[in-house]
């Protein structure tokens, strides 16, 4: 039997909202994201978004859609080639953001979406 499974990639990540319309202004005119599907599908919209050429998309569920908190999501790392362009524009569009900060392995900074799920942004260290 072999030791590795043949799981490729993560498919999405579900990041709950309680209002489908103002996190997606948030993910697309904040972050730059695309909107990779917008639909309607039982029981509710089936909204979805990642950055251009993401192979994980992000799942914006609003009530209606599974059993999940908004707010609850946590420990969700975004890599970028200029942290500090992207929390240059993240607090020009009004979200509060932490750092950035030199850390060993790159530099970082964090900052939550309108529902509270926290994310953070990474320059990964050359080499690391």
């Amino acid at each position: 039997m072999s030791s590795h499974t043949n799981i490729t990639h993560a498919s999405f990540i579900t990041l709950p909202v309680t209002d489908q319309d103002r996190a997606l202004r948030f993910y697309v005119d904040a972050l730059g994201f695309d909107v990779t599907a917008d639909r309607e599908m039982p029981p509710g919209r089936w909204l979805q978004v990642a950055p251009a050429g993401a192979q994980t998309v992000f799942t914006l569920s609003g009530p209606g859609m599974g059993d999940f908190t908004p707010g609850s999501a946590r420990g969700i790392m975004l890599v970028t080639s200029d942290v500090d362009a992207d929390c240059a524009r993240l607090t020009a569009a009004g979200a509060e953001v932490t750092g950035p900060d030199d850390v060993p392995w790159g530099r970082m900074a964090s900052f939550s979406d309108p529902d509270g799920n926290a994310l953070m942004l990474i320059t990964e260290k050359e080499g690391f």
